[in-house]
């Protein structure tokens, strides 16, 4: 139990770093391309492919694989005292890790495709792009209602059960919440920066939590 606890802590651990990573390349080597049209974004996908590549495998695809065993070693800390709460959030939680490797497998190789059909042809570039860029996001991105359902309910469960820090379970919830709350299209961009950032933090939290502590069960 300890030892998969910990192997759920550094899962943790290395999704938080994924996402810090991330989001330092989104600011700074990609800033050009933040709210930018779609003609500026083929063309710097086309110019910058290994770029591009990098930043999909670390904030999906990496971010995705460690997101299972960090789903499973929460399951095995909550489950003694809400097993079928649990059960349901351990579910939403896979589907969430499910669909983010779906998507950066798309990005990856969607990526490929319109760069290289971008030399040939930008103007039809441009639409297979905006085509298959709607079917990722939805995939991967905003709304992100699977991640904030499993945070809000992985954070009320261990809020009545204990195994986690009450605080932490706080800032679950408010990033649960902000999860669900990005369905709604006028709130999408506001909560997904919520869903995003309070998310770098709650990783690195529970990844120490878990590496350094029991879990009640144990």
């Amino acid at each position: 139990m300890n030892n998969f606890q910990k192997i759920g802590g550094i899962a943790a651990l290395i999704n938080g770093a994924a996402y810090v990573v991330g989001f330092g390349m989104a600011f700074t080597l990609l800033a050009p391309i933040i709210d930018s049209d779609a003609d500026t974004f083929v063309a710097f996908l086309a110019n910058n492919q290994t770029l591009m590549f990098i930043w999909h495998l670390i904030i999906y695809l990496v971010a995705g694989v460690f997101m299972v065993p960090l789903v499973l070693a929460l399951h095995e800390r909550l489950k003694s005292n809400a097993p079928a709460m649990m059960q349901i959030a351990t579910a939403f939680g896979i589907i969430w890790a499910g669909l983010i490797i779906a998507s950066g497998m798309l990005l990856v190789t969607d990526a490929g495709v319109v760069s290289d059909l971008y030399v040939t042809d930008p103007a039809q570039a441009k639409t297979v792009w905006l085509a298959l860029s709607s079917v990722e996001t939805a995939l991967g991105g905003t709304p992100e209602l699977p991640g904030g359902l499993w945070a809000l309910l992985v954070s009320w469960i261990a809020l009545q059960v204990g195994g986690l820090p009450r605080a932490l379970n706080y800032l679950g919830l408010v990033i649960g919440v902000a999860g669900i709350v990005s369905v709604v299209p006028a709130l999408a961009e506001l909560a997904g920066t919520i869903f995003g950032l309070g998310f770098v933090v709650w990783f690195v939290w529970a990844g120490i939590v878990m590496v350094r502590t029991r879990s009640s069960a144990a």
